[in-house]
């Protein structure tokens, strides 16, 4: 099996996805800039995954299945949803959410290419900020009273089980997926951050957490490593010139907002969810 992705590395879904991959040991190759099919068909919407040069499939619960994992409840599927309250924070500061971008980088072994995808990759950035300030204004989500509560679901299924997954002696999809939700709050920390490292309510997800960190203490993506124990490295930070193409990029983006807004517009309405 041979698998390419798109997506990004402060995608929960990506995440998950990314992480199902390197567990099972299966042949794959990330891009961070959308195919033309993709962005034709979906705009920036991630992930997008390839299966052996099958058709691109967008939907991360369905794509776990089809990299062998079992199928995932409606209960627990919105359960994982529920988890990903808060969000909307991670613009609260626009220099923190542009820089967590920026570091991100590139890891083709072609410095023409790390540089070219990191100055269009910025499109990706420029979308979700312009996309998750939009549903803030329109919407108006208000946050949960307590932030912990959203995971105590997942702390009555670690309570009922004895193994260290979520899904028994091995991750499952339910770990994939619930995980790369931590990933997502920690690559960008915000509020729903804290509750996972200090409630006493969570005890056994942060015992989960730490079975997940054993798991995949070579997992070059961790985020979660500099908050839970036990620790582990932070992803790697793109060369300043990476990190200096991708600002290029989101600078003439910036200077370019009468086309280039309309175009984020236009691109939103290409997303099935």
């Amino acid at each position: 099996m041979k698998v390419e992705v798109y997506g990004g590395y402060h995608s929960p879904w990506v995440q998950a996805v990314m992480l199902a991959l390197h567990d099972r040991g299966i042949e794959h190759n990330l891009r961070q800039v959308p195919p033309l099919e993709t962005f034709k068909r979906w705009g920036v919407l991630m992930p997008a995954v390839s299966i052996d040069q099958g058709p691109w499939e967008i939907e991360s619960s369905q794509i776990l299945v089809s990299l062998g994992c079992e199928q995932i409840s409606d209960d627990d599927l919105q359960a994982v949803k529920v988890a990903w309250q808060g969000v909307v924070h991670r613009p609260d500061n626009p220099l923190g959410f542009f820089a967590a971008f920026a570091d991100a980088g590139d890891r083709s072994p072609s410095a023409y290419r790390r540089l070219a995808r990191n100055f269009f990759r910025s499109f990706v950035c420029f979308y979700m900020f312009l996309l998750i300030n939009t549903v803030k204004l329109v919407r108006k989500p208000k946050d949960p009273s307590n932030f912990g509560d959203q995971y105590l679901y997942w702390e009555q299924v670690l309570a009922s089980s004895k193994e260290p997954f979520l899904d028994g002696s091995d991750p499952g999809v339910r770990d994939f997926l619930l995980f790369g939700v931590v990933q997502c709050h920690s690559s960008i920390p915000i509020p729903p951050l804290e509750p996972l490292r200090q409630d006493p309510r969570l005890s056994r997800i942060r015992r989960w957490i730490g079975s997940m960190h054993e798991r995949f203490c070579d997992y070059p993506y961790l985020y979660s490593g500099g908050y839970f124990e036990p620790r582990r490295p932070q992803p790697t930070a793109a060369d300043p010139l990476q990190r200096g193409a991708f600002y290029l990029g989101l600078v003439t983006l910036f200077a370019l907002l009468p086309v280039t807004a309309p175009l984020v517009f236009l691109l939103m309405r290409k997303v099935p969810r």
